[in-house]
């Protein structure tokens, strides 16, 4: 094993922001009170709260009362499709969705789950690099559609969706937008008037907050009906009383996200392409999944012809290069990636493909150490395992 650390998987999760931390510290000992109790001691949580709500709503260009917190983004995603929705039908405004095929499994599977109780659904298609065509977008709608969920920046590919536009599409249909937003902060624009969406999920884990918290938005006016009921926390619409400790971090952390966004996506952006420009030119038979212009400046999706990715994991792992093969919620699956197979991969080549994501602890000579230690693996693996075909090297975007 190397003494040597390379994190490359900050899609998945990123480390604890100290400044952050510091923020939190207060709320777990002297500031412990219950947000909900009307004493002194819980009247400065809930202040905590308030003062949390005004940071992120700031970052999100809304107002305070449009911000729901939650435990994550997978519970927010399901809290928006499965909130809504219900609620939607229950207005008699329809029973069809549509999702694009690139989602994320918390919100595939969530639109899966209310097709069991009589909800259609409408999978969009996307381009071979990933992106939704508005026209498909305007040609799936129907007069019985009640909500669309397109997420804005994809979790494996990094390929960026022209959010605005089809928002705009789905408000001149009176339809309804969520976007999962979580790989967004500190990357990409959140405001959510431009973005033209009616509910958009984040969780902290992802832009150096904690783990376990996250937020929804909820437009003004968007019916939603709670899917944790018991107390009448976050205006009754998510009950449980609130990780004061951990919203108090996740807000913390998308203020200095979104403060640091120019400088940080302007580094990130050179690093990622000097990574990319330099695997594809080190190692044959190589390409590009995603966007090459339309993609999040952290991330770099490769895919290598004739390998399988988890073997190439292992390899980097013992090189110290932390890295994956796609979704961390699926990386016990040894099914291809239905991101890539939406994008027409075929299976063997989807499998053959290795996400590297940036951040703030990556700098040039970690994509150094990549470029140099990476390239041997690859012509090892082949060695071991000739390819029974050649395939040309492929290129998305």
């Amino acid at each position: 094993m190397s003494e040597r650390s390379v994190y490359l998987d900050h899609a998945a999760t990123t480390p604890l922001d100290p400044q952050v931390l510091a923020a939190m510290l207060p709320y777990f000992t002297q500031h412990a009170g219950n947000p909900s109790s009307i004493h002194q001691i819980g009247r400065a949580a809930l202040q905590a709260l308030d003062d949390a709500r005004e940071q992120v709503a700031l970052v999100l260009g809304c107002t305070r009362r449009e911000i729901v917190f939650t435990g994550g983004g997978s519970e927010g995603a399901n809290l928006a499709l499965k909130g809504a929705a219900l609620a939607l039908r229950e207005a008699g405004r329809g029973a069809h969705l549509i999702v694009s095929a690139i989602e994320h499994h918390a919100v595939l599977d969530a639109a899966a789950y209310l097709q069991r109780f009589g909800f259609t659904l409408t999978r969009l298609p996307v381009d071979a690099a990933g992106l939704v065509r508005p026209a498909d977008l305007r040609a799936a709608l129907r007069p019985d559609t009640a909500l669309v969920s397109v997420i804005y920046a994809n979790n494996e590919i990094g390929t960026v969706q022209p959010l605005a536009e089809l928002g705009a599409i789905c408000r001149a249909a009176g339809v309804l937008l969520h976007t999962d937003a979580v790989q967004a902060p500190g990357c990409l624009p959140l405001d959510v008037e431009a973005l033209n969406v009616d509910l958009l999920s984040l969780t902290a884990h992802k832009f150096y907050g904690p783990k376990g918290v996250g937020l929804l938005y909820v437009r003004r006016g968007v019916p939603l009906l709670p899917q944790i009921n018991g107390g009448g926390q976050e205006r009754r619409r998510r009950a449980g009383t609130e990780n004061v400790p951990g919203i108090v971090g996740m807000a913390a952390a998308l203020a200095r996200a979104e403060a640091g966004r120019a400088a940080y996506t302007a580094r990130m952006a050179h690093l990622r392409d000097r990574l990319i420009d330099g695997l594809l030119a080190r190692i044959p038979q190589s390409w590009l999944n995603g966007d090459r212009a339309r993609r999040l400046p952290t991330n770099a999706n490769l895919g290598f012809a004739c390998v399988e990715g988890e073997s190439v994991l292992l390899l980097l792992d013992q090189a110290g290069i932390c890295a994956s093969s796609g979704s961390a919620c699926t990386s016990g699956s040894l099914d291809p990636s239905h991101v890539l197979l939406a994008l027409g991969l075929a299976p063997d080549a989807a499998n053959g493909s290795v996400r590297f994501t940036l951040g703030h602890s990556i700098g040039e000579a970690d994509v150094d150490y990549v470029l140099q230690v990476l390239p041997p693996m690859i012509e090892r693996l082949r060695d071991v395992v000739p390819c029974a075909t050649q395939r040309e090297p492929l290129a998305v975007g």
